[in-house]
């Protein structure tokens, strides 16, 4: 057996935590499947706390202060570990960074902008200072370097999600930045692309009526947990685990991804229009 490795809880608050956790659990001579007896999670679950790589949940760190006797402790800095784990983003998006990380697929829809999974730096901060016109820069900057950790999950080459995003054609000539940065832009939803790291659809311009009109919709399967659908607006998120408002949003995606062009076609419309803004050329 190796060594096991010590966690540095240095490093943040999440793994201040988990340290914590792993020092009172071993003091108390238990064992990971010990601890989380009663309760409704596993031993990989409590050990992936400790490493700092995944929240507690409240009802788990109640359980975990009963049988370690730890008076409260844990319950009382999970909302610590929540604000540092979500920092940068809105609390409303919590369930949602906890969720792409533990994904087997995701599937996206988000008609008016590039997916913040695939934003790159430029786009991103001009959609965050386009919502927060009169933030200061560092606040700023903290959003644009949170949504830009995120994207790092489609370039982990150890643990990528089955990452499924259906463009609209119009984002492929909207102005939301400069032509040359817009074309780097497009050039990474193309990297990633044939790099097998994601998978793009384009929905024409003029395809009519189809589902999920109303607005983007992301929907998350995992392999151990039920699946989950996330809806957001300008200023406000709701994350949906209902069964059967899921199935709903889930008939609606698969409506809309038949509406779009397949998958083989994307990717040239894409790198055409990366060329065109690198030229120069407005695409009609």
């Amino acid at each position: 057996m190796g060594q096991r490795k010590d966690i540095d809880g240095s490093a943040s608050v999440p793994t201040f935590y988990g340290k914590e956790l792993r020092w009172k659990r071993e003091e108390a001579g238990l064992t990971l499947q010990q601890l989380v007896e009663g309760s409704f999670y596993g031993p990989s679950h409590l050990s992936e706390i400790e490493r700092g790589q995944r929240r507690m949940p409240a009802e788990l760190a109640e359980h975990v202060d009963r049988a370690l006797g730890t008076d409260g402790f844990f319950q009382r800095r999970c909302e610590d570990v929540r604000k540092a784990k979500r920092r940068g983003h809105a609390s409303y998006f919590e369930r949602v960074l906890e969720a792409e990380k533990h994904a087997e697929t995701i599937e996206e829809w988000c008609p008016t902008l590039i997916p913040g999974l695939l934003q790159t730096d430029a786009y991103a901060r001009a959609v965050v200072r386009a919502a927060m016109p009169l933030a200061p820069d560092d606040e700023v900057e903290e959003k644009v370097t949170a949504r830009l950790a995120r994207a790092r999950l489609l370039d982990d080459d150890h643990r990528t999600p089955m990452y499924w995003a259906i463009l609209s054609e119009s984002l492929l000539s909207q102005p939301v930045i400069p032509p040359e940065q817009a074309a780097e832009q497009l050039k990474r939803i193309a990297a990633l692309a044939r790099r097998r790291r994601i998978v793009p659809q384009i929905l024409p311009w003029n395809c009519g009526p189809h589902p999920l009109m109303m607005g983007m919709a992301k929907i998350m399967a995992f392999p151990d947990a039920p699946p989950l659908v996330y809806l957001e607006s300008q200023h406000s998120g709701d994350t949906i685990d209902d069964p059967a408002l899921v199935a709903e949003y889930r008939r609606s995606y698969d409506l809309l991804r038949a509406a779009a062009l397949p998958p083989e076609a994307p990717l040239a419309l894409i790198e055409q229009a990366a060329e065109d803004g690198r030229n120069g050329k407005q695409r009609d």
